[in-house]
């Protein structure tokens, strides 16, 4: 009866490969906390993730200010004879300029204070 004992060999094999698990999950836990608490890289992180959203949002606004423009433009060319009435009409395009720069210059203050 050695196995209900614990002097076995499989009883230390066995306790061995736990050991080894233990170690490896202890390892890993060390490594999430360790990376959690390095705020610095969670900060930039952080920033590059908002900055990359940013770029497609201003790619994706860029984009649709360009299709309504185009849009606008035969639209203006269309009714010319009303003296830039279809222009005041479709007022989109300029809010959405200004939208995506007050979203550029956010970012950038945001950037530059964190480089402070």
């Amino acid at each position: 009866m050695t196995g209900a004992t614990g002097n076995g060999t499989g009883d230390t094999e066995a306790l061995r490969a736990e050991i080894r698990r233990t170690r490896v999950e202890l390892g890993e836990t060390m490594e999430l906390l360790a990376a959690k608490a390095d705020v610095k890289a969670r900060l930039k992180d952080s920033a590059e993730q908002a900055r990359d959203r940013m770029r497609e949002q201003a790619a994706l606004t860029v984009a649709r200010v360009r299709g309504q423009a185009a849009q606008g433009a035969g639209v203006a060319r269309a009714q010319a004879y009303q003296g830039g009435e279809a222009v005041r009409r479709h007022p989109v395009p300029w809010a959405t300029v200004a939208a995506g720069a007050v979203a550029v210059v956010v970012v950038l203050l945001i950037v530059r204070g964190r480089r402070r």
